[in-house]
């Protein structure tokens, strides 16, 4: 038994269901890849997290700065694999699990570790500003809070739109940004909407430390990055044409799916 008790096995004309059912469906289909997928996020993200630890307890930025840049080069890798494998759930591309994360790993170590020393030092920074905000007599302005969170949701919706780039396709870094730009000037209401829904999730999580982080095995990244991404992925397929380019790429990637006699034949089969 999965997640959910309904089938959702099955989407009646060869066609991929749509809204809350698709969801589920994904959600029963894949939870334990993406399980460990984020297991093995978490291992990359470890050595980040523990210098920021350190960083914030010793309030020092000699620090964070090299726990940042170091953590980063193994975080970014890590990071790339996961999104890999969410959008792999999200086009119903086939394969194992661990066949294709070490094939992530393969293709986007090199290119990742950049974005992740820039991802982890705008983290870090944003952490130790949260920390200087705590410790000081007076409470930080209106407008200071403001930049504060407006610069967070920014960044959110830059990488939101980054690192799936990143891992689908084979493009500059330069035209990566570029890309990243156009789309959030064209999309910006959607993107915000799902950068918003994304720091949130991580607001409740630092908000309950320490005992949020008894679920970031069972919930971790996985969970607020492939729920964010399944309802921007309509939108960035329609802007990058994902599954028309990864089909003729990687014809070994396309999706099949059956109708309804096929899927009877199927389960009469395994029965």
């Amino acid at each position: 038994m999965g997640l959910f008790s309904n089938n959702y096995s099955k989407s009646g004309t060869g066609r991929r269901l749509t809204g809350f059912a698709r969801y589920t469906e994904l959600l029963d289909r894949d939870f334990k890849r993406l399980f460990l997928v984020n297991l093995l996020t978490l291992i990359g993200f470890l050595p980040f997290l523990l210098g920021m630890l350190a960083a914030v307890l010793t309030s020092s930025l000699l620090i964070l700065l090299p726990s940042c840049i170091l953590g980063g080069m193994l975080a970014g890798p890590s990071l790339s694999c996961m999104y890999d494998a969410i959008f792999r759930s999200l086009r119903d591309a086939p394969g194992k699990c661990l066949e294709n994360y070490k094939r992530a790993l393969k293709q986007n170590w090199r290119q990742s570790i950049l974005p992740g020393i820039v991802f982890c030092l705008l983290i870090g920074f944003y952490v130790f500003m949260l920390m200087m905000f705590w410790l000081a007599p007076t409470p930080p302005s209106v407008g200071t809070t403001a930049l504060y969170l407006f610069g967070i949701i920014m960044f959110t919706m830059f990488f939101s739109v980054y690192w799936p780039q990143l891992v689908l396709f084979r493009q500059s870094i330069r035209q990566t940004v570029r890309n990243c730009i156009l789309f959030l000037l064209r999309y910006f209401v959607k993107t915000l909407g799902c950068a918003i829904l994304s720091v949130l999730y991580w607001g409740i999580v630092v908000l309950f430390l320490p005992w949020s982080v008894v679920l970031l095995p069972l919930t971790g990244f996985w969970f607020i990055v492939f729920t964010a991404n399944f309802l921007l992925y309509s939108t960035l397929d329609q802007a990058f044409h994902i599954e028309e380019q990864i089909t003729q790429a990687f014809p070994e990637q396309a999706a099949i799916y059956e109708d309804d006699e096929q899927w009877l034949k199927r389960k009469q089969s395994e029965q």
